[in-house]
């Protein structure tokens, strides 16, 4: 893996986590890690704004993570929509391969529920 994917990869985990878990967070935590994570603001110019140290962003940053994983760790909901997603293409490459020797409308039906369930995930 290159180092850019690896650090999209993390981007993806960490909005993962902060999309089952963020609301756990207090309102300013909250706000810090949307303007480095989603806004991708350095430290220095979240700093300004709040009016703390990059230090202190710095620091809060790194409590939000500590967070969002010990929340991930205790609940399992990131892994679990993981699995559940890979399932859900499994069943559709399933019925894809079924729909190819059958015509059967429920095939269809199957991997139109699919598809929908998947983009709702």
């Amino acid at each position: 893996m290159t180092p850019e994917s690896e650090e999209i990869k993390k981007i993806y985990d960490m909005s993962l986590l902060y999309d089952f878990y963020g609301e756990l967070l207090n309102e300013h935590q909250r706000g810090i890690y949307e303007a480095a994570v989603f806004e991708d603001l350095s430290l220095s110019e979240i700093a300004a704004t709040e009016g703390i140290s990059r230090q202190g962003v710095h620091d809060i940053l790194k409590r939000c993570n500590k967070a969002l994983e010990e929340y991930e760790e205790k609940l399992h909901l990131v892994a679990k929509f993981k699995d559940m997603r890979k399932k859900i293409e499994k069943i559709d490459e399933i019925a894809a391969e079924i729909e190819q020797d059958s015509k059967d409308a429920r095939i269809l039906a199957i991997r139109k529920l699919s598809n929908e369930i998947l983009e709702e995930l």
